[in-house]
Parts: C-alpha cells; sequence; structure tokens
C-alpha cells in the first residue's frame, strides 16, 4: 500500500510543468536569493568551490560549481580506476548471469538499463557499482579511467526519485528515469558510465569534447541530486576491499584496480 502511495504522489509531483517551472526558477537571477540557504541547509563546504557564493548568477550555476584548482586529488597509478564523482557508493556487486543487478531489494534488467542488447551482453557477470549524489554534492561527473568513447546514446523520459526511499519504493528508477550512457574503452576492456536523471531534472549536460578521456577528466555534469552507475565487463577490475556500502567518496579516489590487458 504504502509503494502505491508513494508512486502516486510522485507521479502527481513530477509532471510536465511542475517540472519546467522548477527548472525555469533554478536558472532565473531571483533563485540568487535562496543560495545562502541552500548552502547553510546541505553544508556545503565553501572553501573549496571555484568562486565565493555571492558570485553565482543563480541556483543552477551555484549547484554545477567548480572546484577550486588541486580541491581532489587524481590517483596516479596507472592501473586504478578512480570515483567518477563525489557521492555515496550505495551498491556494489556482480551482475547475474541472467543480466541483472539487484539495488535496495529490487531487481533491475541490465538490457532495460542499457537498451542496447550488445552494450548488455558484455556486462553479463561483470561488476556493477552504484553512486548517490544527494543536493550536497559537488555535481560534476569525471571519467574513471584512461580511455576512448566507443558508444554514446540517450534513454528515457521523466525522472523520479533515487534516494534511498526512491530506490526502494519508486517504479524502477535506474532502468526508467532519463539517462546518458557512454562506453568507455580502457586498457583492460570496456566500461558503461550511466547517468541516471532525478525527480524534477532532465538536465544531464555532456561537456568533454571528442573521445579520448584521462582519468579525472569532466565528462558531463547534473542539475540537482542523481545517480552514477558503473559496469565493468566480468575479470577487468578488482575492487578496493575496504569499500562496504554505504560508503562515501570523493571524485579521484581509487575505486579499484584495472586487471591485465584487453
Amino acid at each position: 500500500m504504502f509503494q502505491s502511495i508513494y508512486r502516486i504522489l510522485i507521479e502527481l509531483t513530477n509532471g510536465k510543468w511542475t517540472s519546467a517551472i522548477l527548472h525555469k526558477f533554478a536558472k532565473s537571477n531571483s533563485s540568487k536569493r535562496i543560495i545562502p540557504s541552500f548552502a547553510k541547509t546541505y553544508n556545503i563546504n565553501q572553501e573549496e568551490m571555484e568562486k565565493p557564493i555571492g558570485e553565482y548568477e543563480s541556483l543552477h550555476h551555484f549547484f554545477i560549481r567548480n572546484l577550486k584548482e588541486g580541491a581532489r586529488k587524481i590517483d596516479q597509478d596507472p592501473l586504478s580506476v578512480v570515483s567518477p564523482v563525489d557521492s555515496v557508493i550505495e551498491e556494489v556487486g556482480e551482475i547475474a548471469a541472467d543480466k541483472t543487478i539487484t539495488v535496495k531489494g529490487k531487481v533491475y534488467s541490465i538490457s532495460e538499463m542499457l537498451g542496447n542488447d550488445d552494450a548488455m551482453a558484455r556486462y553479463e557477470q561483470g561488476t556493477y557499482m552504484i553512486f548517490y549524489l544527494s543536493p550536497s554534492h559537488y555535481h560534476q561527473i569525471h571519467s574513471p579511467v584512461n580511455g576512448e568513447v566507443t558508444n554514446q546514446w540517450t534513454l528515457g523520459l521523466k525522472s523520479y526519485p533515487v534516494n534511498k526511499m526512491g530506490l526502494k519504493y519508486g517504479n524502477y528508477p535506474l532502468s526508467k528515469n532519463y539517462r546518458k550512457i557512454t562506453e568507455i574503452r580502457h586498457n583492460a576492456g570496456m566500461a558503461a558510465v550511466i547517468k541516471v536523471g532525478a525527480m524534477f531534472v532532465n538536465s544531464i549536460e555532456t561537456t568533454h569534447d571528442g573521445s579520448k578521456l584521462d582519468k579525472g577528466d569532466q565528462m558531463a555534469y547534473f542539475t540537482f541530486g542523481s545517480t552514477v552507475v558503473l559496469l565493468f565487463e566480468k575479470g577487468t577490475i578488482n575492487l578496493m576491499p575496504e569499500i562496504a556500502p554505504p560508503y562515501p567518496i570523493r571524485y579521484g579516489e581509487k575505486i579499484g584496480t584495472l586487471m591485465g590487458q584487453g
């Protein structure tokens, strides 16, 4: 019963017009007035921001803010895989032989999440990681590996909550929300970076040019909170043993090591 009520309420508040109004307000000059209270509510570290808080012209610009140079360190081990975002790692595991993953008790189809049968086949019995970004996090997305972008596509229309309640009671947001998928060929094989939009926000902006990516390069940004799903082919990554969800992490920190050459 609670699950049904939750879904109805979300559907009522995630319509085309409510999303458009919120998006328009966030980009308006008027939204600048709420930036200080937003920063205080979410305990945002202003010392690492690229600019003083008063210089952001809207809530949107504040939300997609850059960090000061040197605020994050990219792990330099040639075989390391790094976190693509500041976030909490909510789930890690092996993709089942039937091409599913389990997140907060829900079974997700990798086929539906990727919407691409060729890509789906690559990740059977591989590794998945779920990174949740709250409104308090820095929202730029960076490459977890050195590699080459081989494919990129977009799926989904609306976006529903991807917080703990949304993952538990929502209508399979990781595989139904608006999302952008980037596949990267690295030294050990292939990885997929799935950028999942959050409630009210169908805004995932790609920022990199060309196909080459260096580890830590900026790839895209979210507007408001959201989620990144990483998929790795079987036998291509050893995860850091200390990662036990929920596990807070910053972008550039090591999450695993590539295994051999693909």
